[in-house]
């Protein structure tokens, strides 16, 4: 596997914290059992998952991204006025042109702030992230947004049975800034990328006529060895060992691949952290939705943080980040 030159990042970025919003409604496993054909134990077995929340028929994605939006910026103590640029990550948006960041920026009160648009499933927010990464330096505040109405793209029938039982709709968000004059305690410092995308696989994991389409077994296959791959060529070239790492936040795509992927690399199990039980996999939601929850939980992070994703395209990577401590609000749902 290549690994790409990307640029490097000439000042130094940072996550200055975190939002997310998941909506009312809680569906849980029988509800979907019954509608797929399949037993709620045997749904909790082959993917972790307990429970997932579904949007309001009246919420868009767009609506979600704002939620986020507002959270985050409200517990980082920053004003709308004060950004430079929003990344609006979603592979399930009403429509492609124009994507929900203009709307979201609209939402949020900017006339003239540059927003864009990640219409990747899954690994969005990772891609984002690094957007994030690379135009803080000369745009200043970035918010970052992650939303997805899942529910909306795949089969609630036993036709489409092996999507319909993962999927959760939610939106997280973070906020990325370069070269703080004084850094808030528990802000992470993002120190490099390792991004990848392999088009001959892009077939087994895509959106097509407004539906999911996933080729469960071979997605797996390629998630579990290419994720890895991706963190161990980050750590490598940082001078990071896996031993060192305190967390893995990966996409929370399905509970036991995240095991499987934590024990490719031989990091102990409890250092991946988990909410898919909850949240279920609310696609390029899920990242920033794991992060939130994390950071919370973990107000003074005193080890690196490996942030990874893999998804449509197919697209996949990892992000590190150094920690510098802090306490954070309390956030859930």
């Amino acid at each position: 596997m290549a690994d790409p030159a990307l640029p490097s990042v000439s000042t130094r970025t940072y996550l200055r914290g975190f939002g997310g919003y998941v909506p009312e409604r809680v569906v849980a496993n029988a509800e979907v059992a019954a509608l797929v054909g399949e037993e709620a134990d045997w749904i909790l077995k082959v993917s972790g998952i307990r429970q997932r929340r579904y949007a309001a028929d009246s919420q868009t994605v767009a609506d979600l991204a704002v939620l986020a939006a507002e959270d985050c910026l409200t517990r980082c103590g920053v004003g709308a006025a004060e950004l430079g640029m929003i990344v609006v990550a979603s592979g399930s948006a009403e429509r492609f042109c124009p994507g929900p960041a203009a709307t979201v920026a609209s939402r949020l009160g900017f006339a003239g702030t540059f927003a864009l648009d990640v219409p990747v499933a899954s690994a969005g927010s990772l891609i984002a992230l690094n957007l994030a990464m690379r135009f803080a330096p000369s745009v200043g505040k970035v918010l970052v947004i992650g939303a997805e109405i899942m529910s909306r793209r795949v089969r609630l029938t036993p036709e489409g049975r092996d999507t319909a039982i993962l999927f959760g709709d939610g939106a997280g968000a973070c906020l990325v800034d370069a070269g703080l004059a004084n850094l808030e305690q528990g802000a992470l410092e993002l120190v490099d990328a390792a991004l990848y995308t392999d088009g001959n696989a892009a077939e087994i994991l895509r959106m097509e006529e407004g539906l999911l389409h996933m080729e469960g077994g071979s997605v797996i296959l390629q998630a579990a060895r290419k994720v890895p791959a991706a963190i161990r060529t980050l750590l490598e070239r940082n001078g990071v060992l896996i031993e060192q790492v305190g967390t893995l936040l990966m996409h929370q795509a399905n509970r036991n691949l995240i095991a499987k992927v934590a024990s490719t690399l031989k990091l102990a199990p409890e250092r991946a952290f988990l909410n898919i039980e909850r949240f279920g996999n609310t696609s390029s939601a899920s990242l920033l939705l794991a992060a939130a929850e994390w950071h919370a939980a973990t107000p003074a992070p005193a080890a690196p943080v490996v942030f990874a994703a893999f998804g449509t395209g197919l697209n996949w990577g990892a992000i590190l980040g150094l920690p510098v401590a802090q306490p954070v609000t309390e956030w859930s749902a």
